[in-house]
């Protein structure tokens, strides 16, 4: 399920999704910043270029290389600003294409054993209202795209879809 909103300029898209997994082992493969470019269209050209060996943690920098627009990479640095194991992180964007972007990843274990994953996403476009007409024209269009694209790949991984 994903779910657009606009208010003051700020762009908001939310997301869940039930998983058959533990809210340990969710946490556990959600928290690994590797598992990014696992879950991310591959047309994408989705590159983690800093080293990762540990979990998320507050103020863990983590820089990509990524391509938004066929052709043309860019560079994206954001920054974990608040980590609560097996319950929430939280990454901004420190550069990159977006004028401001937080993201919040939450995790709830459900009474059936399965958690319950959301994504909030706040964001704002850069270039004015030529940035807005991006956002109806393009990018709405590819925030589906990657988040359909993870939902389906989480399916077959977790749900066995």
């Amino acid at each position: 399920m994903i779910n657009f909103k606009k208010h003051s300029g700020i762009y908001t898209l939310k997301t869940q999704q039930e998983l058959n997994i533990s809210i340990e082992k969710a946490w556990d493969y959600f928290s690994s910043p590797e598992n990014l470019a696992k879950i991310t269209p591959p047309k994408m050209g989705f590159n983690i270029t800093s080293q990762v060996d540990k979990k998320a943690y507050q103020g863990q920098i983590i820089t990509y290389k990524v391509s938004p627009i066929p052709f043309i990479k860019t560079n994206w640095v954001t920054e974990i600003t608040q980590v609560k194991e097996q319950a929430f992180f939280i990454d901004e964007q420190r550069f990159g294409p977006y004028k401001m972007w937080h993201h919040e990843h939450w995790f709830e274990e459900l009474t059936n054993g399965n958690t319950l994953m959301k994504d909030k996403i706040s964001y704002k476009i850069p270039f004015g209202f030529l940035g807005h007409l991006a956002q109806s024209v393009f990018i709405k269009k590819q925030l589906n795209t990657i988040f359909n694209y993870r939902f389906i790949t989480l399916e077959k991984l977790f749900n066995g879809k």
